[in-house]
């Protein structure tokens, strides 16, 4: 062990684990950090830096994955459940490459009332519409800008959004873009942030989700697994078949538990 805080090296670690889990491999530990399944801290120099409750967060990921054959998205909600894991959003998969690993930390300034010629945004065509709902909607990014002035939400409460996870930015041309996702999430977010809704408790159903994509991605994994005789637009298909029916039968249990919570 270290004598650094009491924290040990990611080698140290593997060899720990390793006692446990003979076949535990060091890029393993580093995926599972991909992941977001465990939070080390870094020391200057930046090695990371495991605590004992790194190491506790580690072995228990590895059990529910290796053997109880639980989805990875399952896993970090259940460390977080279990208070090994802080709930703060995973970093971005390797499908998402391009999305800025900072956009957890980005900062929306408040813009200026004045724009300057040089920054004036193009003059849109006739066939193109200047709301920026509409140019999002075909595929386009929004500007900082455009995107407060299209959700209404003050700078402050977009900045909770991201910090929570429910707003994903990324980075076009070194500067902040949102998608029409974002957009949607955020405009959806705005009436309950004005009746005064915390958005750490908004925070909590971006996990739901989270749960409710693994429970998917148990159901459809047979439909997308080589042997499956499906060809791979076959199997988008039936997952998306799925996909639906799985939201049919949580909007039934959510219509239900509301009818108790109201009394009718």
């Amino acid at each position: 062990m270290s004598a650094n805080q009491g924290t040990m090296r990611i080698g140290e670690v593997h060899t720990l684990l390793r006692q446990e889990v003979p076949d535990l491999e060091l890029s393993k530990i580093r995926y599972y950090e991909d992941k977001g399944l465990v939070q080390p801290s870094r020391s200057r120099k930046g090695y990371r830096l495991y605590s004992e409750r790194d190491v506790e967060c580690l072995r228990e990921a590895i059990r529910l994955a290796q053997e109880e054959f639980v989805p990875l998205r399952v896993v970090r909600l259940r460390l977080i459940e279990q208070g090994l894991l802080k709930d703060v959003a995973a970093q971005p998969s390797t499908r998402h490459a391009a999305r800025s690993t900072a956009a957890n930390a980005v900062s929306i300034p408040v813009p200026s009332p004045v724009m300057t010629e040089a920054t004036d945004p193009p003059t849109p065509s006739a066939s193109e519409s200047s709301e920026p709902e509409a140019r999002v909607a075909k595929g386009r990014f929004l500007t900082t800008a455009e995107f407060l002035k299209a959700c209404d939400l003050e700078p402050a409460a977009v900045n909770q959004l991201v910090s929570m996870g429910l707003l994903v930015p990324i980075t076009q041309a070194n500067e902040t873009a949102f998608t029409e996702f974002d957009l949607r999430i955020a405009q959806s977010a705005a009436p309950l942030i004005e009746r005064g809704a915390d958005v750490r408790l908004l925070g909590s159903l971006r996990r739901v989700v989270e749960r409710e994509i693994g429970i998917l991605e148990d159901l459809t994994q047979p439909l997308r697994d080589q042997g499956s005789g499906l060809s791979a637009d076959q199997a988008h298909d039936a997952a998306e078949a799925v996909a639906r029916e799985v939201s049919a039968l949580r909007g039934e249990l959510f219509n239900r538990a509301l009818r108790d919570y109201l009394g009718r």
